[in-house]
């Protein structure tokens, strides 16, 4: 838990004896390949580290799953609609590989919110964090080409493309998998 405590600290950017205490709430939790964090519809509002492994956030439409991000070794993940609002799950989360994971369960994160004084300001860091990580990902659909938006996962995130089926990182950058290969054939050679 000390890998766990560290890295607390260091994202919400707090003291350390803050940080052994949330770290110590977390439990160790291993996923096999294909299991599922979440599940769509479901009330599993847990938030996990990633320690080891790959999960994928995503949801099916009529026509197509859309990959809404991949969590990677040293993320947090969950699903913020029953984290936060206790309503039902609106994404799936997959482990693509063996995960290994610091799960900080629902009923632990209510406690945490009752228990720690300094919970308010940590709470709003995490949020505004994911905010302007929607915000980047807005961006980047909105002023980059699909060019762009490859080099960019490349040089933020390389270990995907050795990791991650390419239909998901496809996916993930808003490309059909023909686009993303002809974008990927084009910056290999």
């Amino acid at each position: 838990m000390e890998e766990l405590s560290k890295h607390i600290q260091s994202y919400f950017d707090t003291r350390n004896d803050i940080a052994e205490v949330l770290a110590n709430r977390f439990q160790v939790q291993n996923l096999s390949r294909n299991d599922f964090h979440t599940s769509l519809g479901s009330r599993h509002g847990d938030l996990s580290f990633v320690k080891s492994g790959y999960l994928r956030v995503y949801r099916s439409t009529e026509k197509k799953e859309v990959t809404q991000w991949i969590s990677s070794p040293g993320e947090f993940t969950t699903d913020l609609g029953p984290l936060m609002f206790n309503q039902t799950a609106r994404w799936n989360i997959q482990a693509l590989t063996d995960c290994e994971l610091y799960t900080l369960p629902f009923s632990e994160y209510r406690k945490v919110q009752q228990e720690l004084p300094e919970w308010p300001q940590i709470e709003k860091l995490f949020l505004a964090k994911c905010f302007m990580t929607i915000e980047d990902r807005i961006f980047s659909f909105i002023s980059m080409t699909a060019e762009e938006r490859y080099h960019f996962l490349l040089e933020f995130k390389p270990d995907l493309f050795l990791q991650v089926p390419h239909q998901y990182l496809a996916s993930m950058l808003g490309m059909t998998p023909e686009t993303f290969s002809r974008v990927r054939k084009k910056i290999v050679s």
